[in-house]
């Protein structure tokens, strides 16, 4: 199992914290934006008198509000084919557990979401990835390009639409040769499109369960991690319309007996959020990503591609390796007392010699922060390059 690229480092963030810097953390999705007021109403306005277990696949009242929510979105479904989970990890590990054997074969782009790999290790089964490079912004590569991964051992295609890391979104005409490969080859579309709100250019969103023909072979992935900016409450879903597949999964949601009460009470909330909030959170993200990309490569040596969605994007630094760069602006360096916190890419990629030169910054702190987290990047550059001249 690797270590996590965004947590690994942790323990030497908390020793800098405790000797009294202050971190700009842009290694994690934790959004500073405010959980919405009609969320928070939920949680003090919960007054149930037994915190009992739910429905193993949640409960019925969230899955039929969250039906009218894909509606808006051009997804037709039904209560019955969502499954509520413990967050978005564990809609995804529990795809893999229904879907995939140990031995089986998945096919992801690299980089991609690093805990996509971490789950597929502790399933038992292989990772295989497709390339895709920071000069052209990581762009979907050919359709022959996937195919040389794909061998009789291979079970499905995992995608994340916008995607984290890179923050690329994928044309309907990449989403059509995604949709032509597993049709051909009859492989499950494990689809994670937990950011589908945030979304900075005029290329439309296109859903997995967009895709004709394909229906039977799509797991969708969600969460409300990110959109209302409560990663703490640990509620996203599991959607297919595959019976078989929903079956298994209940398997494990059976065995994991609930997920968590009060975070489906708030999620069912938040679902009644004002679209003026909506529009205020995508209006900011969409500045933080304009005005990051403008700092980042104003610095010499230093080139980040311009995202399409999500909040995250891949920078290369003019560093041999950013592991050590990033741990040392933990332990090593600060300036006026801050440093900043980023996650190296090479966790980032199956093969950890990959990514060296890059990182994975999350644009989730506001502009101020943003700013003053670029000058002390500018100046850890400067000063790790003289030590290493």
């Amino acid at each position: 199992m690797p270590e996590s690229p965004i947590r690994k480092l942790a323990k030497y963030a908390d020793a800098a914290k405790r000797d009294g810097v202050h971190i700009y953390h842009l290694n994690i999705g934790q959004p500073d934006i405010k959980t919405p007021a009609c969320a928070i109403d939920a949680m003090h306005n919960f007054h149930n008198e037994i915190f009992e277990y739910t429905p193993s696949q949640g409960v019925k009242s969230l899955r039929t509000k969250m039906v009218g929510y894909y509606a808006e979105y051009g997804i037709d479904i039904s209560p019955d084919e969502i499954i509520i989970t413990t967050g978005g990890s564990e809609a995804i590990m529990f795809a893999y557990m229904a879907c995939l054997n140990p031995g089986d074969e998945i096919i992801v782009t690299d980089p991609s979401y690093a805990n996509y790999m971490a789950f597929a290790i502790s399933c038992g089964a292989v990772v295989k990835a497709v390339k895709t490079s920071i000069e052209n912004g990581f762009a979907l590569p050919s359709v022959e390009e996937f195919e040389k991964q794909i061998t009789d051992k291979t079970k499905a295609i995992l995608i994340c639409n916008p995607n984290n890391p890179t923050g690329y979104l994928y044309s309907k005409q990449e989403m059509m040769q995604i949709r032509d490969l597993v049709k051909k080859y009859n492989l499950y579309l494990f689809s994670d499109e937990v950011y589908r709100e945030f979304i900075y250019t005029k290329r439309p969103y296109i859903s997995a369960f967009h895709l004709e023909g394909i229906e039977q072979n799509v797991v969708l992935i969600d969460s409300v991690s990110k959109r209302y900016s409560e990663c703490g409450i640990r509620i996203g879903a599991l959607i297919t319309k595959n019976k078989a597949v929903h079956n298994a999964v209940m398997k494990f949601c059976q065995a994991r007996l609930s997920p968590p009460l009060i975070g489906q009470a708030i999620a069912e909330a938040s679902l009644s959020t004002p679209q003026e909030y909506m529009e205020e959170v995508y209006d900011e993200y969409l500045a933080r990503r304009n005005f990051l990309i403008d700092q980042l490569n104003q610095i010499p040596g230093v080139f980040a591609p311009t995202p399409m969605g999500a909040f995250y994007i891949m920078v290369q630094l003019p560093v041999e390796d950013t592991d050590d760069f990033c741990q040392w602006c933990l332990t090593d360096f600060q300036y006026e007392g801050q440093t900043i916190m980023m996650a190296p890419g090479s966790g980032f990629y199956t093969d950890p010699k990959q990514g060296k030169k890059q990182v994975r910054m999350a644009y989730i702190l506001n502009k101020d922060d943003l700013a003053k987290a670029m000058i002390v990047l500018r100046k850890a550059l400067e000063t790790y390059l003289q030590t290493k001249a």
